[in-house]
């Protein structure tokens, strides 16, 4: 029986607000996935370790800061120098548009607005996670 998809739900830079992480979290759980909420003011670093040492699948990133262009590709980046391309990584929360394209270019393969449905982010893990 294959294990659980593990995502690690990370809340990056300095936002004091986390109600979206929380009900992404829940709706990720109530689909069959265990879920590790790391809470909130993560470093990039802490987030990637944390992902290393709970064998994630997925990185689900959530911001409202402004510090996204900043932040996510930071996270790609030490996943590539830990030699990891097996997680899957995406974000969401109050990012322009305009900022979609470079965060993709930057390895983050998907954004999430508000107002996504759940089963959008659910139905997106299930198709693009990369088993181990």
């Amino acid at each position: 029986m294959d294990r659980k998809i593990r995502v690690v739900v990370a809340k990056p830079g300095l936002d004091g607000h986390d109600r979206g992480a929380k009900v992404i979290a829940r709706a990720l759980r109530d689909a069959g996935m265990e879920v590790i909420y790391t809470g909130l003011r993560q470093t990039p670093e802490q987030i990637v370790d944390t992902a290393l040492q709970e064998d994630a699948d997925v990185i689900a990133l959530s911001i409202l800061s402004g510090a996204h262009n900043h932040l996510f590709p930071r996270v790609t980046e030490l996943l590539a120098e830990k030699g990891v391309d097996d997680i899957l990584v995406f974000g969401g929360g109050v990012i322009p548009e305009e900022d979609i394209p470079f965060l993709k270019s930057k390895g983050i393969a998907e954004i999430f607005g508000p107002g996504t449905p759940t089963q959008v982010t659910v139905d997106f893990i299930k198709t693009n996670v990369k088993r181990k």
